[in-house]
C-alpha cells in the first residue's frame, strides 16, 4: 500500500503548504488579478473597434455614410486605440514588476521553510537520505513555486477572466455561438485534465527517478578517489550509463501522453470552430446580425486558441509543480522526534560534570544501553574503549541528544539535558571528530565556524595554538586559502589541525575526542597528540579511542563491552589486572583494536 500511495500526489496537503506561503503576499496577488482583469478586458475592447470598423466600412462601402463621418470614426477609433495600448504596455510592465517580487520572495520563504526545517530535523533523517537528493527536491521546490505562480497570473487567470468577458459580450449579439464557445473551452480543458490526471503517477515516478540519478551522481563524484584508485572508471560509467537509460526510459513515456493529447485537442478546436462559424453565419445571412458581429465573435473565438492551449501548458505546470512539491513538502509531513520541552532555558556549562544515569537506550529492537551508569567529574580525561559496537559512539550521540533515551536520564552540572534547548546543549561542547569535515571555504573561516563572534586576533592565535600557523605559512593565501570541498585540498594531518584550532576557539568547557588521530601516520599522530593534551588541560574530556597508546594518560580508562562498563582505571592499573583491557594491550601493543 505504501508503494502504491507514494506515486500518488497529495493535492490537498500541497496547496495547504503553498497557500500558505503565498498568504503572505495576497494584498499584491489581489492585485495583480485585477491588472489581468483590465488586460483581458482591453483585450476584447480592441476586437470590438474592429467590429465597428467592419460595420461602419460596410455603411461607407454601400453608401449609407459620409467619407468625413467615416474617417471621423477612424480618427476616435485610433485614438481610443492608442490610449489602451498605452494602458495596456503599463499594465503588462506593471504585472511583470510586481510578479518578479513576488516570485523571489516565495522561492525565498519556500527554501528558507525547508531547509531550515531539514536542517532541524534529527540525525537519523540525515543518516538515512542522501544529499544529491536534499539538494535536487529542495531546488526543484524553488522552481515549482515560480512555476506555479506563472501559471496562475499567465494561463489559468487570464482564460477564466476572459471566457466571462468574452461569453457575456457575444450573449449581447446571440446566446448561441456563446454557448458554443463556452462548451467548447470546458469540453477541451476537461479533456486536458483528465489526461494529466492519468500522467500524474508518470510525473512520480520522474521525479524519483532524476532524485535517484542525482543523488547516486552525487555520490559518485564525492568518492572520486576511490573510484580512481581502485580503477573502477568502467564499471562506475556503465552503472550511470543504467540510470541515465532509466530516467530516459520514464521521460519518454511521460512526454508520450502529449501526442494523444494533442490529437485530442486538434479534434475539439475543429469541432469547435465549425459550430462556432455554422450559427453566427447562419445568423448573418438572415440578417439577424452584421458582418462586423460575426468578424467579432469569430475573432474572440481565434483570440481563445492561444490562452486555451497556454491554460493546457499552465495545466501540465500546474502538475509538474504539485509533483515537485510532493517529493519537498513530503519532508514537512516528518516530525522531529527529539524535541525541546515548552519554555526549556539554555544551558551554560559553568563545572563540566557530567553523568549518565540509569540510562536505557535501543536502536529499534536492539538493546544497547541497559541501566547504564557513569559519572565524569570536572576536568577529568575519561577514555571509552572497547570492540565497534559496544557502545562508544552511542553515548556520545546521546550526550549530544543526536537520540533521547529510552529512560534513566544524562546530566550535566547536574541539569537534565531534555530540560534544555538542544542547540544550547551541542553550542554548549566541542568535539574534534576522527575526520574533520570543512566546508568549501577558507582555513580562517572554517575554524571561525566554532565561534563566529571571535576576533581576527582570538582566531589566529587558535591558528598558532594547533601549530597550524607553520603549515599555512607554505601556502599562497595563507589562512585565507580554499581548503577545497569537505577540505579535500588539505592532507590529513592539515585537517586534524584545523579541527583542533576550531576546537581551541569554541573553548568549552567539555571535549568530545571521537578518535581523533586513528587515521594519521605515526610522526603527525605524535605531534597532534601533544597538542591534545595542551587542549585538555582544565575541560572535561571524554575520549573515544581504538589505539589504546593515544589514551594512556587518560585519569580513568572505561572498558566497555555489549553496552557495559567491565573495567575501569588507569592504565597502570588495568594494564596490571587480567581482563579485557589486558588482552586489548597485548593484542596490540600500541596498535589498533580490529
Amino acid at each position: 500500500m505504501a508503494g502504491k500511495n507514494s506515486y500518488k500526489i497529495d493535492f490537498k496537503y500541497n496547496l495547504k503548504v503553498f497557500w500558505s506561503l503565498l498568504r503572505k503576499y495576497r494584498f499584491w496577488v489581489a492585485v495583480l488579478l485585477f491588472l489581468v482583469l483590465i488586460e483581458e478586458s482591453i483585450y476584447i475592447l480592441n476586437r470590438f473597434l474592429f467590429k465597428i470598423i467592419v460595420d461602419k466600412g460596410t455603411d461607407f462601402l454601400s453608401g449609407i455614410l459620409i467619407s468625413e463621418a467615416f474617417i471621423q470614426i477612424l480618427l476616435i477609433i485610433a485614438g481610443v486605440f492608442i490610449i489602451v495600448s498605452l494602458i495596456n504596455i503599463f499594465l503588462n510592465w506593471s504585472v511583470i514588476h510586481i510578479l518578479n517580487r513576488v516570485e523571489v520572495h516565495l522561492m525565498q520563504d519556500l527554501k528558507l521553510r525547508f531547509f531550515n526545517h531539514i536542517i532541524d530535523l534529527d540525525h537519523d533523517f540525515h543518516v538515512t537520505h542522501k544529499t544529491g537528493s536534499l539538494i535536487s527536491r529542495l531546488m526543484r521546490g524553488a522552481g515549482a513555486i515560480e512555476r506555479i505562480s506563472d501559471v496562475i497570473i499567465f494561463n489559468f487567470a487570464p482564460l477564466i477572466l476572459q471566457l466571462v468577458i468574452a461569453v457575456l459580450s457575444i450573449i449581447y449579439f446571440d446566446w448561441v455561438p456563446a454557448l458554443v464557445l463556452f462548451i467548447t473551452v470546458i469540453t477541451f480543458l476537461t479533456i486536458n485534465f483528465f489526461i494529466q490526471k492519468a500522467q500524474e503517477k508518470s510525473n512520480i515516478i520522474v521525479n524519483k527517478t532524476e532524485d535517484i540519478e542525482k543523488g547516486a551522481t552525487a555520490d559518485i563524484f564525492t568518492n572520486i578517489e576511490s573510484i580512481k584508485y581502485f580503477g573502477k572508471e568502467k564499471l562506475i560509467k556503465d552503472r550511470y550509463k543504467n540510470l541515465s537509460e532509466n530516467t530516459k526510459t520514464n521521460y519518454l513515456k511521460n512526454w508520450d501522453y502529449f501526442k494523444w493529447l494533442s490529437a485530442i485537442q486538434s479534434l475539439v478546436l475543429s469541432l469547435g470552430t465549425f459550430f462556432v462559424l455554422y450559427f453566427p453565419l447562419m445568423s448573418f445571412l438572415n440578417k439577424e446580425i452584421t458582418l462586423g458581429t460575426l468578424t467579432f465573435i469569430y475573432s474572440v473565438y481565434a483570440a481563445f486558441i492561444s490562452p486555451m492551449f497556454g491554460f493546457v501548458h499552465g495545466i501540465r505546470g500546474y502538475y509538474r509543480s504539485m509533483a515537485d512539491f510532493q517529493d519537498l513538502f513530503s519532508y514537512g509531513k516528518i516530525p522531529k522526534q527529539i524535541l525541546d520541552k515548552p519554555h526549556a532555558k539554555d544551558l551554560e556549562i559553568k563545572e563540566g560534570t557530567v553523568e549518565f544515569k540509569n540510562v536505557n537506550f535501543s536502536y529499534g529492537k536492539r538493546k544497547i544501553f541497559s541501566d547504564f551508569n557513569l559519572n565524569i567529574p570536572k576536568n577529568k580525561k575519561i577514555a571509552l574503549v572497547g570492540h565497534s559496537g559496544c557502545g562508544k559512539t552511542t553515548l556520545v550521540k546521546l550526550l549530544y541528544r543526536m537520540y533521547d533515551v529510552n529512560s534513566g536520564a544524562i546530566l550535566i552540572d547536574g541539569k537534565n539535558i531534555q530540560d534544555v534547548k538542544q542547540e544550547s546543549l551541542r553550542s554548549e561542547m566541542s568535539i574534534v571528530p576522527q575526520e574533520a569535515i570543512l566546508f568549501y571555504d577558507t582555513i580562517f573561516n572554517n575554524i571561525k565556524f566554532s565561534n563566529p563572534d571571535a576576533t581576527r586576533q582570538q582566531v589566529l592565535a587558535a591558528i598558532k595554538f594547533a601549530q597550524l600557523d607553520k603549515i599555512i605559512q607554505t601556502f599562497p593565501k595563507k589562512e585565507n586559502t580554499i581548503v577545497g570541498e569537505r577540505g579535500i585540498k588539505l592532507s590529513g594531518g592539515e585537517k586534524q589541525r584545523v579541527s583542533i584550532a576550531r576546537a581551541i576557539l569554541a573553548n568549552k568547557r567539555i571535549l568530545v575526542l571521537d578518535e581523533a588521530t586513528s587515521s594519521l601516520d605515526s610522526e603527525t599522530e605524535h605531534e597532534i597528540q601533544r597538542d591534545l593534551q595542551r587542549l585538555l588541560e582544565g575541560r572535561t574530556s571524554i575520549m573515544i579511542a581504538h589505539r589504546l597508546s593515544t589514551i594512556m594518560n587518560a585519569d580513568r580508562i572505561i572498558v566497555m563491552k555489549n553496552g557495559n562498563i567491565i573495567q575501569q582505571g588507569a592504565h597502570n592499573e588495568l594494564i596490571r589486572q587480567p581482563g579485557e583491557y589486558k588482552k586489548l594491550w597485548d593484542l596490540q601493543k600500541g596498535g589498533y583494536i580490529k
